[in-house]
């Protein structure tokens, strides 16, 4: 079982990426859960979310402390909260970041580390800084877990009834993000 945790802050869709990220896993054939930690937090407050992926049923119903992957949306908290807490060697992270992944501070092996500028490709790709399914195209790239091609069938599902346009946007930044 592959453990993901989320960081972002409210109102950022970091319970969205998680989602997506289970949703694409049931593309491609795996059982995967997704859901958030956040209490009375407002928007701008750091919250999480996780996910899990699996080939069998996944009957853990409990926060993730000791993530394989952590995904960070917003750079600023590498430098707020702990976000590699039970974080072990081999745990990748995904960062939002436009720095060198060298000029990053993060507590795990230079090796494991994957940047990807997402907040400039939203803003060229959608138009807004909406960071959290940009960053799932380097999440996809980066780990294998679920299928690029997944990826895009889980935006349709999600934000299908927003219009085609929006699904388009968000398409092109994970492909963007995937490259």
């Amino acid at each position: 079982m592959y453990q993901i945790r989320i960081h972002g802050r409210g109102g950022q869709g970091v319970v969205t990426a998680a989602e997506l990220i289970a949703i694409a896993a049931f593309q491609d054939g795996k059982t995967a859960q997704a859901f958030p930690y956040f209490g009375v937090e407002r928007t701008g407050a750091p919250i999480e979310a996780f996910a899990r992926i699996d080939d069998r049923p996944i009957g853990l119903r409990e926060q993730v402390h000791e993530p394989d992957i952590i995904i960070v949306q917003d750079p600023t908290l590498l430098t707020a909260i702990d976000v590699a807490r039970g974080a072990n060697k081999k745990t990748i992270a995904i960062i939002n970041s436009s720095k060198n992944k060298n000029e990053i501070k993060i507590n795990l092996p230079q090796k494991n580390i994957f940047v990807v500028d997402a907040t400039k490709i939203a803003m060229e790709k959608i138009g807004r800084n909406i960071v959290n399914t940009t960053i799932l195209g380097a999440f996809a790239k980066a780990t294998g877990l679920v299928s690029l091609e997944a990826l895009k069938k889980a935006i349709k599902e999600k934000f299908g009834d927003k219009g085609e346009a929006i699904v388009n946007k968000n398409i092109q930044a994970i492909e963007q993000a995937y490259q």
